[in-house]
């Protein structure tokens, strides 16, 4: 009995370490982000350019999925994914070079459920230390595969030379690798592996979480 008590405290412990770590990740709204994006915004609507509504759009789907929709313990990916290409998309309209960016998705993400805000400070970090200082031939390949067996990302980016090994230092969009990966152990404890390589003109982000696949329909 004293056992089973232990464990019960444990796992009671480990519910309230991941809901913690998620309300600090919510209340991370990067706010440089936030200001950029209304300041480009302003910027448009001043041009009464054709962009401007779409910004909107997208700014009020990725506030609304955070402040909203990330309540849950574990939301489709298919939602999260569609958060990540709000926020490339309007971090494109920051970059005043062009950039290759790749996104590829294998596999139905529709019926697959993950951790909510937990792949988007890799994307962060491909934004704040490589992108935006790649002076030629940046870009960005991201890639999604979830299958019966597993869910895998794969994330690689251009990066500066003068940048190495920033990205280990910094935070990323406020939380940090850190942070992330101890989400990653509270979470999915021994069904995922993580593999971070730097070098001196790009760095990749090789995620890989067992598959969960529910019937949430």
């Amino acid at each position: 009995m004293h056992w089973f008590q232990i464990q019960n405290e444990k796992a009671d412990l480990i519910t309230k370490n991941v809901q913690t770590e998620l309300q600090f990740l919510k209340s991370q709204i990067n706010p440089h982000f936030l200001f950029n994006t209304l300041n480009n915004l302003y910027a448009l609507t001043l041009k009464k350019s054709d962009l401007a509504p779409d910004v909107v759009i997208k700014l009020s789907d990725m506030l609304r999925y955070m402040l909203y929709e990330c309540n849950e313990k574990e939301v489709a990916l298919s939602k999260e994914i569609k958060y990540i290409q709000n926020y490339i998309e309007l971090e494109k309209i920051r970059l005043s070079k062009n950039v290759d960016i790749q996104i590829k998705i294998e596999g139905d993400i529709s019926k697959t459920y993950i951790a909510p805000l937990l792949i988007i400070p890799f994307i962060e970090n491909s934004f704040k230390h490589g992108l935006k200082y790649s002076s030629s031939n940046a870009y960005l390949h991201f890639n999604v595969n979830a299958n019966q067996n597993e869910l895998a990302f794969y994330i690689e980016n251009s990066k500066a030379n003068n940048m190495a090994g920033s990205i280990r230092t910094n935070t990323t969009g406020g939380i940090g690798l850190v942070n992330v990966k101890k989400r990653l152990e509270l979470i999915y404890p021994s069904t995922h592996s993580l593999k971070i390589q730097e070098s001196p003109n790009s760095y990749t982000i090789d995620l890989k979480i067992k598959f969960k696949k529910t019937t949430n329909d």
